[in-house]
Order: structure tokens, then sequence, then C-alpha cells
């Protein structure tokens, strides 16, 4: 182990040094990128001569030692992860969550890797988790739609309406209101009656 932490910190310091290797001529086009690097073919560049002065090409000797190379700076492998199946048992690798997966799925990743004892290299795992936590419980009150919430308003007035109505109506109203119902059901029982009498 003390090993491949002397090898990380060469790599570190190689990579300290390391040029930005950039295409030959790269400003007179505008089609050509900085980042692109294409080697250099002309018969008299300077930069295919290695050339003192002239711009640093790839070579050998820039490349980090071949035990850690690719290795992550904090000594574990790096495992790009998007779904569950892709999360390695092993202890020697780190989770890269991948910028494609949404964040719910996210957090779910994150949360198995806790419960497998995985470092999660790309994120603070237990800070982002409470992060999803909280902006998912803003969500959901927001999303509690304003009609709905107007309608339950409505209808409990109108329950609360009807238990006061009797008592809303003076003491004499209340008795003209019965007197007449009583009238209204009589007549139409004498309708019914007459209407089902025999002839």
């Amino acid at each position: 182990m003390s090993s491949i932490k002397v090898l990380l910190e060469l790599k570190s310091n190689i990579k300290g040094r390391k040029p930005r290797f950039i295409r030959q001529d790269y400003y007179m086009w505008a089609r050509t990128h900085k980042k692109h690097w294409r080697k250099p073919k002309g018969i008299h560049s300077k930069m295919r001569h290695h050339r003192r002065g002239k711009r640093k090409s790839p070579s050998p000797g820039y490349g980090s030692p071949a035990k850690v190379r690719g290795m992550h700076h904090s000594g574990l492998m790096p495992v790009l992860v998007e779904n569950e199946s892709q999360i390695p048992k092993s202890k020697e690798y780190g989770i890269i969550l991948s910028g494609r997966v949404g964040i719910r799925k996210k957090a779910l990743l994150a949360r198995k890797a806790i419960e497998r004892g995985l470092t999660v290299l790309n994120i603070d795992a237990e800070k982002f988790l409470s992060k999803v936590e909280e902006t998912l419980l803003a969500k959901k009150k927001k999303q509690e739609k304003p009609k709905e919430k107007e309608a339950k308003e409505k209808t409990e007035a109108r329950k609360a309406e009807k238990k006061e109505e009797p008592d809303k109506l003076p003491k004499g109203e209340q008795h003209a209101h019965a007197h007449e119902e009583d009238r209204k059901k009589a007549e139409k029982q004498e309708k019914d009656r007459l209407l089902t009498k025999r002839t």
C-alpha cells in the first residue's frame, strides 16, 4: 500500500509538470480546436523535429506509472455507475455517479453505496441525500394544487351552512316553513289517492 502511495505522489508530480498538448497551427483556422491533438506531419515542421522553443508533443515520459494508471488520487479505481447492477462489490473501487442519471435514481444509488460501504468519488453522498430529501419535500408541497384546496374549503363551508340553516331562521318563520311543508305533503297524498282511485 505504501508503494501505491509513493506512485500516486509520483503521478501527481508528473501530471503537474505535463504541458498542454495543442495542435500545430491551431490559431490559423477556426475549424481546428485547441483541445484536439493531431500529430504534426509537415516536411519542415519544427514541432515534428522537436526543435527547442516549440510546443511539446505527447511522449511516454509524461505517462503515469503502470500500477496507478487510471487510478483516482484516493487510491481507488473509479467506476462509472448508471444503475444498480453496475455497483461493484469490492471496496477497491470508487463510484462515480453518472450525470445522465436523475436526482431520485442518483439518491438511490448513493444510498446503496453507503449501505455497501463504498465511497462515492464525485459527490459527498450523505450531504447529497439530505439535500435531495429537502427538495423532494418542497416539491410535494408545491404540487398540492390550489384548486383542490379551494374546492375542499368550499365543500366544508357548504356543510357548515347546512348544519346552521335551521338555527338561522327565526322561530315564527321556522313554524311557517314547517306548516307549508305539511300542506304540500297533504296535497300530494290527495292527488295520489285520486289518481289511483278506481272508477
